[in-house]
């Protein structure tokens, strides 16, 4: 039968409202929110309409409910600065995620999650400090956030929005936790956009008055702390004095030279005056939107194999989308940037094992 619920998620991973929906597809706002309540049943040439609307094969409206985030489940940064439509869409896409994760597991031996629980935990960089301690990781820098993240069981997804609004979110299912990065974005403000959904889903899993404003900043400080290590800060830049001190530092920790400095001066290696003074810098070169001498972009390690694996049966992205009734487009957002190219492979097993 036709399912009501995918047509309310696909008007809004369109970013269509019931008003303009109803336009494109010559009906009336009433009779939109009729299907969209299951009060009525379409005709098979409305849903003919209706798929082409949306650009979403027809297929895809007669499947299973999906699960669906709300917004009170994702830690979004901020839902002040982005619209409604914005925000749903954003959460749309996190529901296509599910269908594919779903897809991915059936096939695939995924890492189980190994993330601990410390929302008890009242200092966000002590809790760094002692996940660090925990994932065995020292006072190094961490050379690859995704593969760090994917190899503790976290699902990585590219959220190919174009907006700024739209920075990154998390969120848990079932006992699985899903990072959500906006892959639009530099190298460095996507490695601390991971580390900060990291903060959100060790130390706000149970959500409680440690919401909205205060979580960011624990998260900003959880994140801070767990990409640059005080120890090794301090005994790699004991002091600064030049902005090109921090473009020549910053790569070391794979993070910005906003991010430094902001590092540095929470550790009083640089005074009031110094970070005022590198800040007024990095506006008027235009840094904080074009990072100078930037990293490559990661990429992931599992998503890379599952389609390598899957491509060598000759089953490629397009096939998944199909298998799925999802737009190849949106199977592509969901992965962008985080594959690579994917070439068939000899044949050998992976360390990911199909089932």
């Amino acid at each position: 039968m036709f399912n009501p619920q995918r047509l309310s998620l696909a008007r809004k991973r369109r970013r269509l409202t019931s008003k303009r929906f109803a336009e494109l597809i010559g009906m009336s706002p009433v009779t939109v929110t009729r299907l969209e309540k299951a009060n009525n049943e379409p005709e098979p040439g409305t849903v003919d309409l209706i798929s082409k609307a949306l650009g979403f094969p027809r297929e895809f409206f007669f499947g299973n409910d999906i699960d669906e985030l709300s917004k009170e489940s994702a830690s979004f940064r901020s839902l002040t600065s982005m619209s409604a439509r914005e925000r749903d869409a954003a959460l749309a896409s996190g529901s296509l995620a599910y269908l594919l994760s779903d897809y991915i597991a059936e096939r695939f031996n995924l890492p189980e999650p190994k993330l601990i629980d410390l929302s008890h935990e009242r200092d966000p960089a002590a809790a760094a400090r002692t996940v660090r301690e925990v994932w065995a990781l020292g006072e190094q820098p961490i050379s690859n956030m995704i593969k760090l993240l994917e190899s503790k069981g976290i699902r990585v997804f590219s959220l190919a929005e174009n907006t700024k609004t739209v920075d990154a979110f998390s969120c848990w299912r079932n006992a699985v936790p899903y990072i959500f990065l906006n892959t639009f974005k530099s190298a460095e403000r996507s490695r601390l956009d991971a580390a900060h959904e990291l903060a959100h889903l060790i130390l706000h899993r149970h959500g409680g008055p440690r919401q909205g404003r205060d979580a960011e900043m624990e998260a900003n400080i959880f994140a801070s702390s767990f990409l640059m290590p005080i120890a090794d800060v301090r005994s790699r830049l004991p002091f600064v004095s030049r902005l090109d001190d921090l473009i020549a530092a910053k790569k070391r920790w794979g993070v910005s030279t906003a991010a430094l400095a902001y590092r540095l001066h929470k550790l009083r290696i640089l005074s009031d005056w110094q970070y005022r003074m590198f800040c007024i810098q990095i506006n008027q070169k235009g840094y904080g939107t074009h990072e100078p001498d930037s990293l490559p972009r990661e990429e992931s390690v599992v998503w890379k194999k599952v389609f390598t694996e899957l491509w060598s049966d000759r089953i490629s992205k397009r096939q998944v989308a199909a298998d799925l009734h999802l737009p190849h487009d949106e199977l592509e957002n969901l992965v962008f940037g985080l594959t690579g190219s994917i070439t068939p492979p000899e044949r050998s097993s992976p360390d990911l094992r199909a089932v």
